[in-house]
Order: C-alpha cells, then sequence, then structure tokens
C-alpha cells in the first residue's frame, strides 16, 4: 500500500491534515462530508499539500508532526512543495 499524508484547505480557510492510502477517495468522501467530523461541516475542500509515506505508521507520525506546527509553518510548507 501507497500511505500518503495529507492537508486540506476547508471553505472557511481551515486546515486539515490527515492520512490515507486512497486519495481520491478520501478527497471525495471528505467533499461528500462522510471522512471526518472537522471537514464535514467545512466543505468543500482541497488538496493543498501530499507527502508520500513508506507505512501508515510513517504517515501517522508526518501527521502529528504537521498537526504539531504553527498555521504560518504549514502554510510555507504548503507553498514550497507547490513551486
Amino acid at each position: 500500500m501507497n500511505w500518503h499524508c495529507y492537508i486540506l484547505r476547508c471553505a472557511d480557510d481551515t486546515l486539515y491534515c490527515g492520512i490515507t492510502n486512497d486519495l481520491d477517495k478520501r478527497l471525495a468522501a471528505h467533499n461528500a462530508g462522510s471522512a471526518s467530523k472537522y471537514t464535514r461541516v467545512r466543505v468543500p475542500v482541497e488538496l493543498v499539500f501530499t507527502e508520500p509515506c513508506a507505512d501508515r505508521s510513517t504517515a501517522s507520525k508526518r501527521e502529528m508532526e504537521i498537526k504539531n506546527l504553527k498555521r504560518a509553518d504549514k502554510l510555507k510548507l504548503i507553498r514550497s512543495c507547490s513551486k
């Protein structure tokens, strides 16, 4: 399986970080309001960052690292990968 850590920009301009092994399916679930309580009321969401990870454990650790960043640092991470 190919795991990813990802960041979404929600309709209210907040950021959401998660992990998945199927990005397309997970993004569709978020936009359908069935993936997480947080994004359910903040649709539509846009995928703004993704990082491949070797396995679920690595993806979970990276998710925690990103969740512990301040918003400004998350935005820098997003900008650095979109260049």
